[in-house]
Parts: C-alpha cells; structure tokens; sequence
C-alpha cells in the first residue's frame, strides 16, 4: 500500500501528498500575516506552523457547510484503473482533482483514491481494491474552527464532507478554511477598539458613525473611573509633583503589556489552542510575564524617577523610584491577568471577545497602575 493511502488512515496523520503540505503551506502563510499585523512586530508565529495551534479573536461562527463545494471526482468501486484515467483525460470541467472518492449508489463514501496511487496501479484493477478504506470526512455542521484544527494536523489539500448516514454532500478544500480564519484575524484590530468588521473604506459616513460611536460613549465612560481614581489622590499629587511626570508612562507600559496577553488570547480563542490549555496555567504564566517584563522596565522607569526626582528637589527622591518601581511592576502584572480575564469574560457573557476589548483592558490597566502608583506614594513618601 502506498504511502499516500497510510496518510488518509487517520485524522492524526502528519505526512501528506506533497502538493497537500504546499497547498496548506500557501494557505497558512495568510494566515500567518494577518496574525503578525494583528500581535504586533516580534510576535511569535511557531505556534502556527505546528500541530499544537490547532484551530479571532473568537470562535469562528460558520460551518463547514456554509463553504464547502459540490463533490466532484466521485467514482464507484467497480470501476477500474483504465476507466478512471479514461474518464479524467476526456472531462472537459473541473480539472482540478487531487482525490478520487469512492461511493455506492447511495452517494454512501467507502473510500478515496490518490492519483498517485491510480497512477501506479495496473490498468485492469478496480477503484474498490486500491482505495483506503474509511478516509476521515468532516460533517457539515463542524465548526470552522474545528476544521482548521484537523487541517493544520493532516495538512490535506482536500477533505470531503459526508452527512451522518457516512453519504457525500460535497467537500471543501483547506485554503477556503484558513482564509476564514484570515479574514476573522484581519477583522481583529478593528474590532478591538469598536470598529464593526463589516466596515470598509467605502462605508458610507452616517453608517460608520454608527458603527464607532457607542463605542467612544463606553470609553468616555471608563475614562471618567479612571480620571476618578486620579481625583482621589489629588492631594498626594499636589505635594509631589513629580508623580504626575510619570503617571502617562506607567499607563503606557502597563498597557502594552496587557494588549501583549490580549493578543495572545485572542490568537488562543481564534486557532481554538484555549480549548486543550487550562486557563489556570494562562493565567500564571502571563502574570509572571507582566512581573519579569514590569521589573525589566521599572528599574529603568525607577532610575529616571531617582534622577528627575533629584534634579527638581522633590523629597525624598530614593523612595520615590522605589515607588515606581513597585507600581510598574504591580501593574504589568494585573494588566497581563486583564489581558487574559477581559475576552474570556466577554466570551462566557455570550459577547463577541474581540468587540472593544482595548476599550475595557485600558480601563483597567489605568484604574491599576495609577491607583497603586499614588496609592504607594501617599503611603511611603507622605
């Protein structure tokens, strides 16, 4: 038996026909782009390449019946090599056939033929003899999410769809599922700061008032609870000027933390990588990101903070690098547990993770950082 007849066993296969992995390849370098405009410059994309980012921001909302195509190359098993190869060489449609499927007269799938394999068997066999038997099908209610999981497992360049009496209803190639998942990924930044992915640069301007504007009204909101926090400590402010120099750095930094582990999350829920990771264990390793990156960044936040401090003869000038030390470090922490804690939220709450994540991730990183910024200040230098 062939080696492409080992490859269609199982959906757990690794090894494909060398124009399915080429295919994929091309399809998942799309892929790959969108998720780089999306995480930012130095993102890693490994996880990609491999089995281990198996299926957005959020779960794609489409099934595989709502793309695929009708089957095409379907053959019985009585017919033989000769008759085969008589049939593609004189068909004036569709060229493009990777696959032979084999089904009864009930459209029932029984196996699939490669053309390699048809290629080098003899002329007088039978399709039935040479087919493999039991080939994976997905069904057309699978998630496109969950397909894209077994795709970048099988790395096939076409798989065919059965109903769930095992009959063909048509089939679907790889590329259509990893440009879903593109155009979802591409949708991402948008939707992030309120943009609805069904705008374009066409949209008329009435419509996309619509579309962005309630979401300016949440975040004028959420800036009032920020701007609340900083009008509890105005006193503390007053007497050290200095903190204010630094309050818009520490909101930068804590921020793009927490827009790293939202990115990251958002990735996770798009390729499906959340639905086999514990949460927990997400939740610690961002966390300790934020307090490794927050400690990296504070020494050098502290060090200009001593400097500035010193040259402007505020009190006190030691304490108060140590207070911003401490604060960048607690802050990048929380943002990169917000990070994490804001989509998955939205998610459980039936709201789209994507939609506005920024707006609620800012919030929160602000109300954090510069709450225990002052906080520390009044606590340790007043």
């Amino acid at each position: 038996m062939s080696t492409v007849n080992e490859d269609f066993k199982s959906e757990g296969a690794t090894t494909s026909p060398p124009v399915d992995a080429a295919a994929v390849s091309e399809a998942q370098m799309s892929v790959e782009g969108e998720l780089a405009d999306t995480a930012g410059p130095g993102a890693d994309l490994s996880s990609v390449d491999t089995a281990s980012a198996e299926s957005a921001v959020q779960k794609l909302l489409i099934n595989i019946s709502d793309i695929m195509r009708d089957a095409d190359g379907l053959a019985y098993p009585d017919t033989t090599v000769a008759g085969t190869l008589d049939y593609l060489v004189r068909r004036t449609v569709s060229p493009d056939i990777t696959y032979i499927y084999i089904i009864d007269e009930e459209r029932t799938l029984l196996g699939v033929v490669a053309l390699r394999d048809l290629l080098l068997a003899k002329p007088g066999q039978t399709l039935g003899e040479i087919m493999t038997q039991e080939p994976f099908a997905f069904s057309p209610d699978t998630t496109i999410s969950e397909a894209v999981h077994v795709t970048l497992s099988t790395r096939y360049r076409l798989y065919p769809v059965t109903d769930s009496l095992g009959k063909m209803v048509g089939m679907v190639y790889a590329w259509q599922l990893f440009e879903k998942v593109a155009e979802e990924v591409s949708a991402q930044p948008g939707n992030m700061v309120g943009l609805n992915k069904e705008e374009r640069i066409n949209t008329p301007i009435g419509q996309a008032l619509r579309m962005r504007h309630p979401w300016l009204q949440v975040n004028l909101l959420t800036a009032f609870a920020a701007a609340l926090v900083v009008g509890i400590f105005e006193d503390t402010i007053a007497q050290i000027i200095v903190l204010a120099v630094f309050l818009p750095v520490l909101a930068g930094q804590s921020g793009n933390t927490g827009c790293q582990a939202l990115a990251i999350t958002l990735r996770g829920l798009t390729l499906g990588e959340l639905q086999n990771y514990p949460i927990r264990k997400l939740y610690m390793k961002e966390i300790t990101l934020g307090a490794l990156n927050g400690l990296g960044v504070g020494v050098i936040a502290a060090g200009a903070m001593l400097i500035y401090a010193t040259t402007s003869g505020a009190e006190n000038p030691v304490m108060l690098g140590f207070v911003i030390l401490l604060a960048m470090t607690g802050a990048c922490m929380c943002s990169g547990l917000f990070g994490v804690l804001v989509p998955l939220t939205l998610k459980k709450a039936g709201a789209d993770p994507a939609m506005a994540s920024s707006i609620f991730l800012t919030t929160f990183t602000d109300i954090v950082g510069m709450g225990l910024m002052l906080g520390l200040a009044t606590t340790l230098v007043l």
